[in-house]
């Protein structure tokens, strides 16, 4: 008989890994096509969009102001302090959002794409209230506008 399975003993599967990786790099390839081909204020990313953004700004008020949002810091993030706001935003959606949790990619810097230095792991709800926040302050545009040049090229 097999024993019961001990997240804290448990060590890391290669496949397991993979899994997640590929499932990350297609949401954010799924993401950056989305907001270069449509505009970024046009997007409703959740059926709860309203509830996310009101609840974010209530948790994070900071996030009002354009550059704290455009550029994130990512040490303030993942800091002691920064870690407990962000489950306390985070737990209440538990029940709402399919994958909550799941590690997701966030661009640091909304107004580039995503690039290995671009990038910081989030949950999934992290990366919607932050990415719904962007899109209505006009932050994606940027991309969206280059992309959209480019293609004229």
């Amino acid at each position: 008989m097999s024993e019961p399975f001990n997240a804290e003993t448990a060590g890391n599967a290669a496949e397991i890994e993979m899994q997640f990786a590929v499932k990350t790099v297609e949401h954010l390839e799924a993401y950056q096509k989305l907001i270069t081909s449509i505009p970024p204020n046009k997007l409703k990313l959740t059926p709860i969009d309203d509830e996310i953004h009101a609840h974010f700004l209530d948790i994070f008020p900071e996030f009002k102001f354009d550059e704290a949002i455009r550029d994130l810091d990512e040490s303030q993030m993942k800091s002691v302090k920064g870690k407990e706001r962000w489950r306390s935003f985070i737990m209440p959606y538990e029940k709402k959002l399919t994958d909550y949790n799941f590690g997701t990619l966030v661009r640091k810097d909304a107004h580039k794409l995503y690039d290995e230095d671009n990038a910081i792991l989030v949950t999934r709800v992290q990366f919607f209230a932050i990415e719904i926040a962007r899109n209505r302050a006009g932050l994606n545009d940027k991309v969206y506008e280059q992309a959209q040049a480019a293609k004229q090229s």
